[in-house]
């Protein structure tokens, strides 16, 4: 019941009224109002008015607040209420992504398995492709024009002097394919030429030179397993962070950078990779040993995550979110290029110190 809706009862007046008031009934004090004058408050109640005809209550008296009404029965539990957490998402299509993988995965080891020169193929298309998407960027979103025909004929040129001349065969590649940057932007204006031409020498070292190493990891007599063991520690690595970062990740590793990255992620990918490198030195590489494996898990680890934050850093200057759309779910070529480019040169250097080039 609302209190707001109680009046007071009619009084009757007269002296039938002024009789009950006996010699042993104590007067009503005389309380001032809000302007200072005596004011009778059982005369003003007896009148049912303000002395100076106001609302019959004092206006310094706060209103009482109505009674709360009973909750329904649904809400005799607030907490069943309020909406149920949010679950973690993944910010791409998981079924896409995991497609794509295994479809990229199928080709790969399918090449390794036939013949050392497919798979050099496939190396030689994955960097054409990644030339081709970072010198679009860099069109698009900078202005800056990297001579993509050079690149590409030098780029595969590189990959195919490492599979057969080795690190030698690779650096006069790149040599040759800078060379062939400057002179082939000689043909256009000479108005941001400076520009041009640095952006090509970095396009050719970032894709193609780094891309050569996997192709000098091939050449050994045991190539496909050392292929596939740096495949295998990147992609371990990648799972590691992603797994333990999205359930456990809480402290930034580099917010400014890439804000999805954490440093228990970090300590992820460097437990899988460790991981999976005692396991692949032990049983894929012949000579191998397994502590020699929790090294190169460790270094694939830092590796990979440096060149996941440096092609960060590369798409956060071009303001992108994606070097490209050509696979569903990851991107483009240079998105799933970014960890295994620099990792590869570091895999074949601790490969090389623990069981040679052979």
């Amino acid at each position: 019941m609302n209190d707001t809706s109680w009046q007071p009862e009619p009084v009757p007046a007269g002296p039938a009224y002024d009789a009950q008031v006996g010699p042993h009934t104590r007067p009503m004090p005389i309380v001032p109002d809000a302007a200072g004058r005596d004011f009778d408050d059982r005369e003003a109640r007896d009148r049912g008015a303000a002395p100076d005809g106001g609302h019959p209550f004092r206006a310094d008296t706060p209103p009482q607040e109505p009674m709360p009404s009973p909750p329904p029965p649904h809400a005799e539990h607030p907490q069943d209420s309020s909406p149920p957490p949010q679950k973690k998402r993944a910010g791409r299509d998981l079924r896409a992504a995991i497609g794509v993988g295994v479809g990229l995965g199928a080709v790969i080891f399918a090449s390794l398995l036939i013949v050392k020169a497919v798979f050099v193929g496939v190396v030689v298309v994955a960097v054409v492709v990644g030339l081709w998407e970072l010198t679009s960027r860099l069109q698009e979103k900078k202005g800056i024009k990297a001579p993509l025909v050079p690149l590409a004929v030098g780029g595969a040129a590189m990959v195919i002097a490492g599979y057969v001349r080795g690190a030698e065969g690779a650096w006069v590649a790149m040599a040759l394919t800078v060379l062939a940057v400057l002179v082939w932007r000689m043909t256009e204006p000479p108005e941001d030429y400076l520009k041009d031409v640095t952006a090509g020498a970095f396009a050719a070292f970032y894709v193609p030179f780094l891309a050569t190493f996997v192709a000098m990891l091939l050449a050994a007599d045991d190539g496909p397993q050392r292929v596939i063991t740096f495949l295998l520690l990147t992609v371990v690595s990648d799972t590691g962070a992603y797994a333990v970062g999205w359930r456990f990740g809480k402290t930034k590793l580099a917010p400014r950078i890439s804000p999805g990255k954490t440093r228990e992620g970090l300590f992820g990918a460097v437990a899988f990779a460790m991981v999976a490198g005692a396991l692949c030195m032990e049983f894929l590489i012949d000579g191998g040993a397994w502590w020699q494996g929790l090294l190169l898990g460790l270094a694939v680890a830092v590796s990979a995550t440096l060149g996941d934050l440096g092609e960060s850093m590369i798409k956060r200057d071009l303001g992108i979110k994606d070097m490209g759309t050509l696979l569903p779910g990851h991107g483009g070529i240079m998105d799933r290029l970014d960890s295994l480019l620099p990792t590869a040169p570091v895999v074949w250097l601790l490969l090389a110190a623990f069981v040679g080039t052979g």
